[in-house]
């Protein structure tokens, strides 16, 4: 199946590839250009005011998406008067591209059977469907925006009761009992948690419409897990829960904002407290690793993955977590990283939320990647943080003002 991603945005033309490793099914062709490409099954234009509509979207809507700004609808409109183009606000959300370009691989794997009329009709409900669906797209940037106006006024508060917390602890306005210290240190551990948590969740409702530029240094990962093992260990206490550690050393310098990379594994380790039972068991090793990260069939001309070398060194540095708890559902094992996503399964494992999702954003941010799976022992999550020789630049000086920008309009 040919798909054809007329955009210079190389977040997009990431997320386009993700997606499409999630149909291993198919043969896939993936290709950035910015003419019309005839042969193409599905086109995913990135549509500016400035650029032309080209000629042949007029003859087969139907395959064509326009990825538009909410501000630009009026334009678009004006330059592609059929009603039956597919639209999706800008930025696009994973679930959404997900569902369009999974409707086109039903269309395509369809296409030489016998149930034309069947198709005919769910493709007319579909177009029925497409209005409803961009007014729902507004209603949710509405909400993300009050949602994260709520989260920029919460951290304010939790920014006063950590800088409370530590004044009294240096015991500048009097003697504090040990007990009292020990006391308020877990209220300030709290509260820091709380308020990386808030920044979290802000950059989690703005982050798709701006990019914040990362604050990369020469880290420790085992600092990180230290760090991160003390901040849950009143649950793996509380639990009787068996902590094993497996660590190897780094094969190069890694580079990352300690906070967040702190902060994913905190939440990996929060995730894997909650499932593991009473006296069970957290198995925890870190380690060099060979990262393929070349998909399945990709061609384009704005770099992508592929390996410019044949090599089996490694390139990255893995971290597992096993905990010893009931198994992901196999249903939910990609889709727990999505936002708001909650499941059940065996035992009553119960969970989701936003906590997994940020933890996918922090690595999709860092370019490296987490995942799930089951094991005979028990599930498994893993976060991959590629290695590099010198600190690397993903965002520009632009992209951190536009940050800051939005943040003090919210």
């Amino acid at each position: 199946m040919r798909i054809q991603l007329a955009s210079r945005d190389a977040d997009l033309n990431k997320l386009c590839r993700d997606i499409l490793t999630g149909f291993p099914e198919e043969a896939w062709e993936l290709s950035t250009v910015m003419v019309e490409d005839p042969n193409a099954d599905l086109s995913i234009w990135d549509y500016a005011p400035d650029l032309p509509i080209p000629p042949g979207v007029a003859e087969n809507p139907a395959k064509h998406l326009f990825l538009v700004h909410r501000k630009h609808i009026g334009e678009f409109r004006h330059a592609a008067p059929f009603a039956e183009a597919s639209i999706l606000l800008k930025p696009a959300t994973r679930a959404a591209l997900t569902a369009f370009v999974g409707h086109a691989v039903s269309v395509h794997a369809d296409r030489n059977d016998d149930a034309s009329s069947l198709r005919a009709d769910r493709d007319d409900l579909l177009q029925c469907l497409i209005e409803a669906n961009l007014k729902l797209q507004e209603y949710d940037q509405d909400r993300t925006n009050f949602l994260a106006r709520g989260i920029h006024d919460f951290r304010a508060p939790l920014t006063a009761i950590n800088g409370y917390c530590g004044l009294l602890l240096s015991e500048s306005l009097g003697t504090v009992s040990e007990e009292q210290k020990e006391v308020l240190q877990r209220m300030q551990r709290s509260a820091k948690r709380l308020s990386r948590m808030a920044s979290a969740m802000f950059q989690l409702s703005v982050g798709r419409h701006v990019k914040r530029r990362l604050e990369l240094r020469r880290s420790d990962l085992h600092e990180c897990l230290n760090q991160a093992l003390h901040e849950v260990s009143q649950q793996i206490e509380a639990k009787q829960i068996s902590v094993s550690l497996d660590l190897e050393p780094e094969p190069e310098p890694l580079y990352f904002e300690q906070g967040q990379i702190e902060q994913l594994i905190v939440n990996l380790l929060d995730n894997a407290c909650k499932f593991t039972p009473k006296h069970g068991e957290i198995e925890i090793h870190a380690g060099p690793y060979f990262w393929d990260r070349r998909v399945l069939s990709s061609s384009t001309n704005a770099g992508g993955d592929r390996r410019r070398r044949q090599t089996r060194e490694p390139n990255a540095y893995r971290l597992d977590i096993r905990n010893s708890g009931a198994p992901v559902p196999l249903e939910h094992l990609k889709s727990i990283f999505e936002e708001y996503m909650s499941y059940a399964g065996g035992r009553d494992r119960s969970g989701g939320g936003l906590g997994l999702a940020i933890c996918r954003m922090i690595a999709t941010q860092h370019d490296g990647a987490v995942w799930a799976e089951n094991t005979e022992r028990g599930p498994r999550f893993t976060f991959v943080l590629p290695v590099h020789s010198q600190p690397p630049d993903y965002n520009s000086e632009n992209d951190q003002k536009e940050y800051s920008k939005y943040a003090e309009v919210l």
